[in-house]
């Protein structure tokens, strides 16, 4: 949950965290005590959160972050240090999820918002770097289907063909 409002907005992040909250406190109501999986380890490495963030970006995608700024990051220099300080330093640096299963989520999240067709390209090509197999996504599209609907895993079963066309 707290990984997907970089992906989805703090509101619906928030609403999704609060309507957790109430499930769990019916559940308890009920007599019944939900197990806790572990807490993030504290983030040790005392470089700065924008090294760590380049470093992780470059892990995802398997490309060097050291090249000049391109795109929205030329355009609003701004966002690409947050990208890297927040998103990839603070979230992604953060031992709770791997990198597989953060990208699954956010191809998750990703294929239930309209327009975001670039960025759904984007994590499906990360998800390839960290190993997640061409199988493993077409079964996901599956589960979006399911979960989410089939009018978004069509979308975004064109998105991962289009990248698989493309992939090794």
């Amino acid at each position: 949950m707290v990984h997907l409002y970089a992906y989805c907005g703090f509101p619906r992040s928030i609403r999704g965290l609060q309507t957790l909250m109430a499930v769990l406190e019916a559940r308890e109501a009920k007599g019944i005590n939900d197990e806790w999986d572990v807490e993030a380890s504290p983030i040790t490495d005392d470089r700065s959160k924008y090294e760590r963030g380049k470093e992780v970006l470059g892990k995802l995608t398997g490309a060097p972050q050291d090249g000049p700024k391109t795109g929205y990051a030329a355009f609003a220099p701004e966002i690409e240090v947050f990208l890297k300080e927040h998103l990839f330093a603070d979230i992604f640096g953060r031992d709770v999820l791997s990198y597989a299963e953060r990208e699954l989520v956010t191809i998750a999240v990703l294929s239930s918002i309209v327009g975001v067709e670039p960025m759904l390209q984007g994590h499906f090509n990360i998800c390839l770097n960290v190993g997640v197999t061409p199988d493993q996504l077409q079964q996901f599209v599956t589960i979006i289907a399911a979960t989410i609907g089939q009018k978004e895993a069509k979308a975004a079963q064109a998105v991962l063909g289009e990248v698989l066309k493309n992939y090794r």
